[in-house]
């Protein structure tokens, strides 16, 4: 006896309800509720738990056995880096990013890499035909590997069989919300078939030793298309962020069972697809030879590597009654606290001023540590002073007030490597005004 049951899904966060609401309790967004119609066959006859192969008695952790897991490059030591060593048989990777940002490019150079081992590799290409990721292949002037098998379907069920059928050592799925099954109601990307889809895929990594790497799209905020689950349900959920505009191309970490969640992973987008960046200090600076007004240069931390960046602003007076706050790579509204630190106790006309800040290379800055870089960028185009080999490494508080970062010395190793001389800190000035003092009474 198969019995229906209807349930409303919020598509952003996975609340179910068993009625339709305006608002999601969870998430608070509008208008995101969708029918979600379920079938569950129920038998008359309750079925036994068979002893012999689940046991109902816990163990002792420190008597539970364990192997390690061994690691496959993917031909990218900084995608190796972010996933804690390389790929992991049996788990599940969704990598979700903008589109056009390179997400396909990137896993099929990966799909190559493991195919030159002498693995077998599975390519499910649910948006482009066999032929569009041969021409892909060719334009990007990859060697093409026969160990890479390619399949164009949008059936989900098909696409497992495939895998059960042919049992390769590394499958691509692009993208989760492109596939549907014809067993389920409701259109590809719905919450019921994306559900089904990334069950019915982990399902089949975990039985049959398969890594399988998921291509993921996501919404104009920012966040992973599909409901929650789909989060919780993969291994590591990896963001690829960048500017179309720009080569620079930074892989992020948001969720790693095998590894550290802090890792990046630095690359450039050129025409032959992705190559690995060595030297991060060549794409977020622009060479200028620190002797242009307005640059300053900070450490941020980036898992467990420093990276030094330069911080470029622009302060104009502002023909506006409102002034223009526009910034790059950096939170707008940390701009306007520093901003008001500033203009409270150093007495800068902010307030009738334009501030244009901008993170070379196209890097998003959410370290606290260079707080006091921006200042010195915004301090260095008001006075038309040249900063020099002077670096800044301090988070600033609401009383202007300089406070100690962690990892500090790190970041000083990476400065000095850099070629920086003076470095200006929490350990050197006590507030941000001593430090518009000193920078004076350099004039």
């Amino acid at each position: 006896m198969v019995k229906t049951t209807i349930a409303y899904v919020c598509n952003e966060c996975g609340y179910d309800s068993p009625g339709f609401l305006g608002k999601c309790p969870e998430c608070g967004m509008w208008n995101t509720f969708k029918e979600f119609t379920s079938r569950i066959r129920t038998t008359s006859k309750r079925k036994t738990v068979d002893s012999t192969t689940r046991s109902t008695e816990p163990k002792k952790l420190s008597d539970v056995s364990h192997q390690g897991k061994k690691r496959i490059p993917t031909g990218f030591s900084e995608l190796d880096t972010v996933l804690g060593g390389g790929i992991v048989g049996g788990s599940v990777v969704l990598i979700a990013g903008d589109p056009g940002v390179g997400k396909s490019t990137l896993l099929l150079q990966v799909a190559m890499h493991v195919a030159r081992q002498g693995k077998t590799v599975l390519y499910v290409s649910a948006e482009e035909s066999e032929e569009q990721v041969k021409l892909r292949s060719l334009r990007l002037s990859l060697k093409i590997d026969p160990n890479v098998l390619i399949f164009s379907s949008t059936d989900t069920d098909a696409i497992t069989e495939v895998i059960e059928k042919h049992a390769p050592f590394c499958v691509i799925v692009d993208s989760i919300q492109t596939i549907e099954s014809p067993q389920l109601e409701g259109l590809a990307g719905s919450v019921a078939q994306v559900r089904y889809g990334t069950f019915s895929l982990t399902k089949c990594a975990k039985t049959r030793n398969v890594p399988i790497f998921i291509v993921g799209h996501v919404t104009k905020e920012g966040f992973v298309a599909g409901p929650m689950m789909l989060s919780h349900m993969v291994d590591v959920v990896l963001f690829l962020e960048g500017e179309k505009t720009a080569r620079t191309r930074i892989l992020r970490s948001f969720k790693n069972r095998f590894g550290p969640i802090d890792e990046v992973g630095v690359f450039s987008m050129e025409e032959g697809g992705f190559v690995q960046v060595s030297n991060p200090y060549l794409l977020f600076s622009s060479q200028n030879d620190k002797k242009i007004s307005g640059s300053s240069f900070a450490v941020t931390m980036e898992g467990t590597r420093p990276f030094v960046v330069e911080i470029q602003s622009l302060v104009i007076s502002s023909r506006f009654p409102m002034p223009r706050r526009v910034t790059g790579g950096i939170d707008p509204r940390r701009l306007e606290i520093l901003l008001a630190v500033l203009q409270k106790h150093c007495r800068f006309p902010l307030d009738t001023m334009d501030v244009f800040v901008n993170i070379v290379g196209g890097l998003k800055l959410s370290d606290p540590a260079t707080d006091l870089s921006v200042c010195l960028a915004i301090v260095s185009s008001m006075y038309n002073r040249v900063l020099g080999n002077t670096i800044g490494i301090a988070e600033v508080g609401l009383l202007g007030e300089l406070r100690s970062v962690s990892e500090f010395e790190k970041r000083i190793k990476e400065a000095k490597t850099r070629g920086f001389v003076s470095v200006i800190s929490a350990k050197t000035h006590k507030s941000i005004e001593d430090v518009v003092k000193t920078l004076r009474s350099k004039a």
